[in-house]
């Protein structure tokens, strides 16, 4: 069974964490088939001045205004 690795920007608490490893355990098992206990999940936290899109880091851009 498959190894998912998911990287995101830092500051996720691990219930949130945990919440995504078995929702996408769920999905994995549900499509492939197989046992929950074969899908690995790896987090990867990366830091905003470590991410760029557009050529431009994550830090450096403006914050969006929340609704």
């Amino acid at each position: 069974m498959p190894t998912i690795r998911i990287e995101l920007f830092e500051g996720r608490t691990p219930q949130q964490k945990a919440a995504l490893a078995r929702e996408v355990t769920e999905a994995c098992v549900r499509v492939l088939g197989g046992s929950a206990d074969s899908v690995d999940v790896l987090f990867y936290d990366v830091r905003r001045e470590d991410w760029a899109t557009g050529g431009v880091l994550w830090s450096e851009r403006a914050p969006k205004a929340s609704s």
